[in-house]
């Protein structure tokens, strides 16, 4: 018998088919990769915008009268600063302080919370979510019944005010509003956040997945004039490496912990509890041994995950975690766990990538990588 899981397809998959995207199977979805090129769709971003399809991503709803506690339990960040409309970037760890996976949440109200995860990580998180429950808020996960277009680059707020009616002058950095608009409201979600996973301005629209290729279809009719382009998760890629992003299963995983990854600044002690407090404490107390840090290729070579890392001396020091050819710069870039020396991680230190046994220079450099 044949067990295999198949491959699901998101609410947009025959516009792309129309669009001529090449697709590829990506945490059990079929998904674009790209439409023209990595390169044309990473610089549209950067010029004007893009749209992605990242409906593959996990929504999952906490709600009750416990479900503040719930969710504060879960995670690392203090979700006591969020008001209604407000969302926080933040990770959920194992007891050894260890990384499950790093997500957002948004306060729709004081007994609602959605938390938006990984894709490949959706079904382990809620499976951890509903073990590490003593609070017992109701955990639902509407993942499948959701879709989620994210709109990036310096023109994405015209072309949603445009696509949508709405004036976003007063939406500011992780914030969210309801959508009015008479194709999405009076749905069971319809909510746009200036959130992104790029380095630019950008937004990201939840809807019901019935809804998506209508709002597909307007965001583009608006936008064409203004430059934007469909963009695939190779870009997505990029954009982020470019960005300095944390990429789970890359830059950080069960085995890295938030102090390691430069993701600290998410772990607020103060909390009265959650779970990996005790391991995180004696983690920052004692200090890493490794640090996340972002390079730019001085040579020709693209940096490729588990590339050796080595010091101006040849000594090897850390490994590639993410690498790539940086669209904007025209060169290698990427990001990489040294030891934890500060003559080893200070922005300006002339490191080594070994690319096939060849060592290329580098340089220690602090993101965004692409900008001066």
């Amino acid at each position: 018998m044949d067990t295999t899981e198949a491959v699901k397809r998101t609410p947009l998959y025959e516009i792309h088919r129309r669009l001529g995207a090449r697709l590829s199977p990506f945490a059990g979805y079929e998904m674009p990769i790209q439409y023209s090129s990595i390169i044309d769709e990473h610089r549209s971003v950067r010029s004007a915008a893009g749209i992605f399809d990242v409906s593959h991503m996990g929504e999952i709803f906490v709600r009750g009268p416990h479900a503040a506690e719930c969710v504060q339990y879960l995670v690392t960040n203090d979700i006591g600063t969020l008001q209604d409309g407000r969302a926080l970037y933040t990770v959920m760890c194992r007891e050894d302080g260890g990384i499950l996976d790093d997500l957002l949440v948004y306060r729709i109200s004081d007994d609602e919370y959605m938390l938006v995860v990984n894709a490949a990580n959706r079904s382990k998180d809620f499976e951890w979510m509903i073990q590490h429950n003593p609070h017992k808020a109701d955990l639902i996960d509407a993942s499948d019944e959701i879709a989620l277009l994210a709109v990036q680059g310096p023109r994405s707020k015209d072309i949603l005010e445009a696509a949508l009616g709405v004036n976003l002058s007063d939406l500011r950095f992780y914030h969210f509003r309801h959508v009015e608009h008479p194709d999405l409201a009076d749905t069971r979600v319809s909510l746009l956040s200036r959130t992104g996973y790029t380095g630019e301005l950008g937004y990201e629209l939840y809807c019901d997945e019935d809804r998506a290729p209508i709002a597909w279809d307007r965001i583009m009719e608006a936008g064409e004039p203004l430059g934007l382009k469909p963009a695939g998760l190779g870009a997505r890629d990029t954009l982020r490496i470019e960005a300095g992003y944390c990429l789970f299963g890359n830059d950080i995983s069960q085995e890295t912990n938030p102090f390691e990854a430069g993701l600290g600044w998410l772990v607020k002690l103060d909390n009265e509890d959650f779970i990996g407090k005790n391991a995180l404490a004696a983690i920052r107390e004692a200090g890493t041994r490794r640090k996340l840090v972002g390079f730019v290729m001085q040579e020709r070579g693209i940096p490729r995950p588990g590339y050796p890392i080595l010091a101006a001396n040849g000594e090897e020091i850390g490994e590639v975690t993410s690498g790539t050819q940086s669209p904007m710069l025209q060169t290698g870039i990427g990001l990489g766990y040294v030891r934890n020396d500060p003559q080893l991680t200070a922005p300006g230190t002339e490191i080594a990538i070994s690319i096939r046994g060849r060592s290329h220079g580098a340089v220690i450099k602090k993101p965004p990588l692409h900008e001066a």
